[in-house]
């Protein structure tokens, strides 16, 4: 639904997008997308989304029809062109598999998907939406050096502040944004207190609103 919602607000925007990977949950669903966003301000603009998103609702995979509710984090990494940071061979694995996206014959039949897993800090980057292994590869090793480096950027800045200022634990109060669907229509942003009743349309890609009140309220990421 995020995802969704996400390519939605893009698309409204003209903000060119690529989802370039998507991990199916074990049961259902999604278990994460990583999507690279280009054009002017696009980090800036974005960047109101980082934290922890809520979501109550009448789960379609409960037979009982009981109300759940559900997590999920946002995460947004700038990729910094010529970034100065040197990847050690070493600590990386490169892992090959079969994309399970659509893409027709190509896609289902070779092992051109990319995984790469930076070691020491366990971060992972993968692409499954290119043609060869080497378009994946490539893309996975720009998005695992943005990761990484943003990584350490906030290592040093918890050393200043203490803290992660990007991370939150994916638990009961440090969500940014909840989206009731059940037992009433209300989706509220807990950083501005801006809300609506239009659940559909915010489903939709309708968040101009949440954003702009974010970054007009100075755009402190808790």
């Amino acid at each position: 639904m995020l995802l969704r919602m996400y390519t939605r607000f893009f698309e409204r925007e003209n903000m060119p997008y690529r989802v370039l990977d998507v991990q199916e949950g074990e049961e259902a669903g999604i278990k994460s997308a990583t999507i690279e966003l280009t054009g002017d301000y696009a980090y800036g603009l974005i960047r109101s989304e980082i934290g922890v998103h809520r979501l109550v609702r009448i789960s379609p995979y409960d037979a009982n029809a009981r109300r759940h509710t559900s997590f999920s984090a946002v995460y947004l990494y700038p990729v910094i062109e010529n970034v100065e940071i040197e990847l050690n061979t070493a600590d990386l694995r490169v892992d090959t598999y079969r994309s399970s996206g659509s893409g027709g014959q190509h896609i289902n039949k070779t092992d051109s998907a990319v995984r790469i897993t930076h070691l020491p800090t366990g971060l992972v980057s993968s692409c499954q939406t290119e043609r060869s292994q080497i378009q994946n590869r490539d893309t996975a090793m720009k998005v695992i050096r943005a990761l990484v480096a943003q990584h350490y950027r906030d290592l040093e800045d918890a050393k200043r502040a203490d803290r992660l200022a990007s991370k939150q634990k994916i638990e009961w109060g440090s969500q940014i944004r909840s989206y009731v669907l059940q037992p009433y229509q209300l989706v509220k942003d807990l950083r501005t207190d801006v809300e609506t009743s239009d659940t559909a349309g915010v489903l939709d890609g309708k968040i101009k609103p949440f954003i702009n009140a974010y970054l007009l309220s100075g755009g402190q990421i808790v």
